[in-house]
């Protein structure tokens, strides 16, 4: 296996990755240089300590440069050679005019997924190093992104049923380089790594210009910092969401006042901003900051705020908490899989012609209940947000949906995976499969 200098040695092993339970594993292979050496690495690893477990290696193709078809046909032929399956996945659709990185990530997760369910793998392993890494928390550095400080999770769950693992986010991309030339491998340079209108590449070249070990080191132990800090802050607000909150009719939550008095106020503010994400279907958290104000307001006796799409109402027994009916989805006939306002994962069994919207004020009257604390105001007002079968004009009821968690409901970090957990057994989503790493906490 490689071995690599100082804080790097030995994290090319894979052996924080339990592959237990996998009978194929895909690698994420572009045939650029990090790639090259998962492959290598990854092929070594599972010939010496899962023998049962099949490397297949995937190439995505974006269809954005003439030769990246040329260079999926040269990754093919070397898995050819070193025994290895390969498979071409090439992003088909449209490509938008702006946010096209950030949507050619979506499509490569999405394809990589599609690859995966396909050759029945139950992990995904990608080449990040710890360049990248140190590139990603200065990018988000400047941004003063707390939470993100922490950097490339070591794991990512996706779409809530498969993990991304990350094993070489402690080794430098040179020393993967190095492997490669000992081995007579060559790699190929993707031009957009260099080209300066993208921000990734223009931090890349920042940080080559300094590259003394000093600064590298100060930014390894602040990411590390952070990380822990995250993931204690997670565990911390997964305790209070199950010691204080419940669903107490569709879409209408509650949090006992005992909340507010909570002695982790960081970690209160914290679970606060997750459920005001959760229940508005909001794919980031609320600032912290105006969560900190929100959580003050609330001490007032009637009080009443709307905070990421979600209404906030104080009552004597507690704090009742549900989707604003502001930007809610129209009337659509969205596939199985499919999320709905970043709450719901649409389930099979909608019949043709029959839409999904919400159900609206209205239909809500009809078709509402009194919950068991005698809110049937609050709970009607929950139930218009709430997504509903519709023919034409008649409201057939509840629509055949499960319940996500909106900032993690595509992609979930190992960091933040016991508030995840505690969020899915408050919603009553479906229950998370364990991290593939060791020394993460689901509870």
């Amino acid at each position: 296996m490689l071995e690599v200098p100082g804080r790097a040695a030995g994290a090319a092993s894979f052996s924080k990755i339990d592959f237990s339970g996998c009978r194929t594993v895909i690698a994420a292979v572009s045939g650029g240089g990090d790639s090259l050496a998962l492959l290598f690495l990854l092929k070594e690893h599972l010939a010496r300590h899962a023998p049962g477990v099949e490397p297949v290696a995937v190439t995505v193709d974006h269809g954005m440069r003439p030769e990246a078809a040329a260079e999926a046909r040269a990754v093919a032929a070397l898995c050819e050679e070193i025994g290895v399956s390969h498979r071409t996945m090439r992003w088909e659709e449209a490509k938008p005019a702006t946010g096209l990185q950030q949507a050619a990530r979506e499509a490569r997760y999405a394809l990589l997924a599609e690859a995966a369910k396909e050759a029945e793998a139950g992990l995904i392993i990608t080449g990040h190093t710890l360049d990248d890494q140190l590139e990603t928390f200065a990018m988000r550095k400047r941004r003063g992104d707390g939470r993100g400080l922490a950097g490339i999770a070591p794991a990512t769950l996706y779409d809530g049923s498969l993990w991304i693992a990350r094993p070489l986010l402690e080794v430098r991309r040179e020393d993967l380089r190095s492997y490669l030339r000992a081995r007579g491998v060559a790699w190929h340079e993707d031009p957009s790594n260099r080209d300066p209108k993208y921000e990734r590449a223009r931090v890349r070249s920042l940080l080559a210009d300094r590259s003394g070990p000093d600064i590298h080191e100060e930014s390894i132990d602040e990411i590390g910092h952070a990380a822990a800090e995250r993931v204690r802050q997670g565990t911390s607000a997964a305790a209070l969401i199950r010691r204080h909150a419940q669903v107490v009719s569709p879409g209408l939550y509650r949090l006992d006042r005992e909340f507010t008095f909570c002695e982790e106020r960081d970690a209160a503010i914290y679970a606060l901003r997750i459920l005001l994400a959760v229940i508005g279907g909001r794919s980031q958290l609320p600032d912290q900051p105006r969560a900190a104000a929100l959580l003050e307001h609330l001490s007032a006796p009637d009080a009443r705020a709307t905070l990421s799409r979600s209404v906030v109402e104080a009552r004597q027994d507690g704090f009742y908490m549900h989707r604003e009916l502001r930007g809610l989805p129209h009337a659509a006939a969205p596939g199985p899989g499919e999320i709905w306002d970043g709450r719901y994962r649409i389930g099979a069994g909608v019949a043709q012609g029959v839409e999904i919207a919400p159900f609206g004020k209205e239909a809500a009257e009809a078709w509402g209940a009194p919950d068991e604390r005698g809110r049937p105001a609050l709970s009607r007002a929950a139930l218009a947000a709430e997504p509903a079968l519709l023919r034409g004009a008649e409201c057939l009821g509840h629509a055949p949906a499960t319940p996500v968690a909106g900032p993690w409901a595509r992609f979930l970090p190992s960091f933040d995976l016991a508030a995840a957990v505690a969020v899915a057994e408050l919603v009553g989503g479906t229950p998370l499969p364990p991290a593939p790493l060791a020394s993460h906490p689901t509870q």
